[in-house]
């Protein structure tokens, strides 16, 4: 396995386990939040998706967008199911850009984003992309434990 391969694997597993842990939710706490200035679970969950758009997006720009229309503000959230068909295409979108990158493209392209304070190279904005949704998988978890509800294992 190469390193690209490797990415691929690893932010495939990581939304393996973000729809385990989607999936477990039931419908009447999606608007449930641990406080008033927290995120709602559906809408952490749109955050992550709406995210790894954006962050594609990035990617292909090679830096922060001046400007972004987020497809996912006209779509309502009506069900996880939904939710995620509405998203496959952006994600698939996104898999196949990663799977595009040679070796070399890890090192040596870079990504602006100074406009919030760095610039990375490719492999390792790669790396926080996915950081990114594994940090509110965990943070639906905690969630899940705050509201008393059930926790799916994700260790499988």
């Amino acid at each position: 396995m190469n390193a690209i391969e490797a990415i691929v694997w690893n932010l495939e597993e990581i939304r393996r386990r973000s729809i385990i842990v989607w999936g477990s939710i039931p419908k009447e706490y999606l608007d449930w939040s641990p406080d008033s200035d927290a995120m709602s679970m559906k809408e952490m969950i749109r955050h992550v998706l709406d995210s790894e758009h954006y962050y594609h997006l990035a990617l292909l720009n090679k830096g922060s967008l001046e400007a972004y229309d987020s497809p996912y503000e006209k779509s309502p959230f009506s069900t996880l199911k939904e939710e995620i068909d509405f998203s496959q295409t952006y994600r698939d979108a996104f898999i196949d850009t990663v799977k595009s990158y040679t070796q070399d493209d890890l090192t040596q392209v870079k990504i602006d984003r100074s406009d919030v304070g760095y610039i990375r190279t490719l492999g390792d904005m790669l790396m926080r992309i996915a950081y990114h949704e594994a940090v509110h998988t965990g943070q639906l978890l905690d969630y899940l434990r705050t509201a008393g509800l059930k926790r799916p294992k994700v260790w499988d």
